[in-house]
């Protein structure tokens, strides 16, 4: 009964489900379509993302971050424990605008990284509990249910929360990243002011996904505890 309701209750699908999901394709397809049209001019630098993000990072004193290839289309990212920033082959090797942007963009964590940036370092902390709440707490919240032990019930909702908390706390990360990249690509004079605005296109789209993220999970929590908060009011 329970686990059904998430799937055919007409709020779950009207409020929550439709919008999540649309929010999410139009985000994705703005990503597309800056990437697409910025992928398409060469950067007058004529220099790849790698040596990008390599001269960003030199600048700044990092020198113990590797740069690597990763398989993937837009799998961009950096990896704070190993200290390594992997770009996708189209960022790692492309001389456009969209590569440049986004290598940038990870280097910019990387920047984070080395000035103990607060946020980065709490969003950090929470992706072991957060990954674990979105793995369980669909689960619990069920268990709960279905016993009648509320208590239980309302452990998978605050499970569910640290998902919240964490998409809250990735927004001004990614923000900041994109912000320090557009600094450092002009200050090192990368990119020229008219280039700027077309690598601001392509890091603000990317900006709307986790935006996208982030209310798709805050409408999931309101469901979720209005949903253990009427079955324990039966």
């Amino acid at each position: 009964m329970y686990t059904l309701a998430f799937f055919l209750d007409p709020v779950y699908i009207i409020f929550v489900m439709l919008p999540s999901l649309a929010l999410a394709l139009w985000a994705q397809a703005k990503v597309k379509g800056a990437y697409a049209k910025a992928s398409k001019v060469p950067s007058l630098s004529g220099m790849t993302g790698a040596q990008v993000a390599q001269q960003i990072m030199h600048a700044d004193g990092i020198t113990d971050v590797r740069v690597e290839q990763v398989q993937g289309f837009l799998s961009d990212h950096y990896d704070p424990r190993q200290k390594v920033l992997r770009l996708s082959p189209d960022v790692y090797n492309g001389r456009s605008l969209a590569a440049l942007g986004i290598a940038a963009h990870e280097a910019g964590h990387a920047l984070q990284d080395a000035k103990a940036y607060a946020p980065l370092a709490i969003r950090n902390g929470i992706v072991p509990i957060a990954s674990i709440g979105s793995g369980l707490s669909f689960f619990v919240i069920i268990a709960g249910l279905l016993l009648q032990a509320y208590t239980l019930a309302w452990v998978g909702v605050l499970l569910f929360a640290t998902v919240v908390l964490f998409q809250l706390v990735n927004l001004p990360v990614e923000f900041n990243a994109s912000k320090r990249a557009r600094e450092r690509l002009l200050a090192l004079s990368m990119v020229t002011g008219d280039e700027d605005r077309t690598v601001a296109k392509v890091l603000n789209a990317a900006a709307l996904t986790y935006v996208a993220a982030m209310v798709g999970a805050v409408l999931n929590l309101a469901y979720y505890a209005m949903l253990v908060a009427g079955a324990s009011r039966e």
